[in-house]
Parts: C-alpha cells; sequence; structure tokens
C-alpha cells in the first residue's frame, strides 16, 4: 500500500486529490497537511471530502518532518512549496509537484534538490494534456514553416498565474520541435506592435472566467486551412488522479527530476 501525504489539503485541488487518493487501487492518504493558521486543524477530513477514511484529520504542515509515507504532493503557491520541498529534502521522502507559477530560480531549487530525492514535476497532471504535447511537437515538426502558431487557454477568475502552466508547457514543446528558443519566440501583448505577425513566433491569449477548470487549444494556421488541438478539462480530479499516479510511479525511481512524460512513458 502505497502512502500518501498532501500539502494544501483543504483546497480545490488538495480536496481533489483527496478524493483521487480514495479512488486509486493501493493507495492510502496518510496525512493531508495545512497551514499552522488554519481553523480546519484536527478536523476530520471527512467534514470537507465525505471519501477520506475515517480517523484522519487536517494536521499542520509544521508536522511534516515527522512523516513517514512514501510520498508527498504539493500544489500549493511558490514560497508554500519551496519550504516543503526543503523538509523533504531533509527527510529523504519523494515529491509530486504541480505548483505553477515558478520563476527560473525555482526551477534551479527543484533541479538541485532533484539530486537528493525523486521528484515529478509537471505543469499539467492530465493523461490527454500529456498526451496533447506529443500532438502538438509532431504538427510542428510536420507542418510547413508559413503557418502561424497561437495558444488559447481559459481557467477559473481565481487563476492567479497567466498564461498557465500548461499553455507555457505546450508553448515549450511546439518551439523545442521547431528548434527555437521560446524565450525568444514567445509574445504575450502585441498591443505596442506595429507589424504584421511572423511566423517566426508563438502567440498566446489568456481567458479568466467563472469556474473554468481549464481549456487548452493549439493553433496551426495559413491561408486556407486551420489545424486546432485542443484539450477540455471538466473536473480538478482529472489532474488529481494523474498525481497519484505518479506518485505510485515515483517511489520505486532513483534521485532525480522527472516529469509526466516519463511517467506515461510518452518519452523517446
Amino acid at each position: 500500500m502505497d502512502k500518501i501525504g498532501i500539502f494544501g489539503a483543504n483546497g480545490r485541488m488538495g480536496l481533489a486529490l483527496v478524493e483521487a487518493c480514495g479512488l486509486v487501487a493501493d493507495v492510502q492518504l496518510t496525512a493531508a497537511f495545512v497551514r499552522q493558521s488554519s481553523d480546519l486543524l484536527g478536523t476530520p477530513v471527512r467534514d470537507k471530502q465525505p471519501c477520506a477514511d475515517r480517523g484522519l484529520a487536517f494536521v499542520s504542515e509544521e508536522l511534516v518532518s515527522e512523516y513517514t509515507g512514501s510520498v508527498l504532493i504539493d500544489f500549493t503557491l511558490p514560497d508554500g512549496m519551496k519550504r516543503h520541498l526543503s523538509i523533504a529534502v531533509e527527510n529523504k521522502v519523494p515529491m509530486v509537484i504541480g505548483t505553477t507559477g515558478l520563476t527560473a530560480d525555482d526551477m534551479e531549487l527543484l533541479k538541485k534538490a532533484a539530486q537528493d530525492i525523486p521528484i515529478v514535476f509537471a505543469r499539467n497532471y492530465s493523461v490527454g494534456v500529456n498526451l496533447l504535447l506529443n500532438l502538438v511537437q509532431t504538427a510542428a515538426s510536420k507542418l510547413a514553416d508559413e503557418m502561424d502558431i497561437e495558444i488559447f487557454e481559459a481557467h477559473h477568475r481565481n487563476k492567479i498565474d497567466a498564461p498557465s502552466g500548461t499553455a507555457l508547457a505546450i508553448g515549450e514543446a511546439i518551439a523545442h520541435a521547431k528548434g527555437w528558443d521560446h524565450d525568444e519566440v514567445a509574445r504575450f501583448d502585441r498591443t505596442q506592435v506595429e507589424e504584421a505577425k511572423s511566423q517566426n513566433e508563438i502567440g498566446y491569449s489568456v481567458l479568466r472566467a467563472g469556474d473554468i477548470v481549464g481549456e487548452h487549444t493549439a493553433y496551426f494556421a495559413t491561408m486556407g486551412e486551420r489545424l486546432e488541438l485542443t484539450h477540455k478539462a471538466a473536473s480538478r480530479l482529472t489532474f488529481a488522479s494523474g498525481a497519484v499516479r505518479a506518485a505510485k510511479w515515483l517511489k520505486d525511481q532513483p534521485n532525480g527530476l522527472y516529469d509526466m512524460q516519463d511517467v506515461l512513458g510518452l518519452k523517446e
């Protein structure tokens, strides 16, 4: 039985992860961590997520140093994730990380930590999205160079980072297939541009509204035809189930930084 601990277990994604642990075979949620200041400390997790085991209560993240499970899952904000990561490294516990909005320095921190523990970091844990990453690379490598490439993403009004991590992952996959430096070809704002769009760039568009879980589309367009590759998520459980799947896979891996492509065996 794989024992899993979840940070931010009371949040939207945290509760989806709790549910996923109850649905995936041979997995047991053994720790539901929340902030020390949370009003939920000591409260049964079943009060928020009925599928949780009886007797399991929300506990302070400060107790993570006493955690003895197989893997920790973290979808919290960057500052919290970095704090949790240092404790995981100290206690040699593998981590699955889904935190978005990480900086280049944050990524270097993950790479350094991965020398001491196995880590899966992915901007999106959906199986469908990770298949989409493969499809956009195929499209980018096979279609003519005069194609216009655009990426559109939509999320709920409370999502802070924009473009989403998944949108950036799609753009990076396309740039890799084209042999481009993503940071040089990405276009996030055209309000000050007074020239026609170049075919050697990737444009990003963002929508924040209502309770949209997540939608992503990569457009490849030229005169007379347009290819659209789209993924739409209807529930956070899609991402949560993928993260739990990653946790089951990670516990048997050597130290290193992995992604969902590794988990699914999609890398050549």
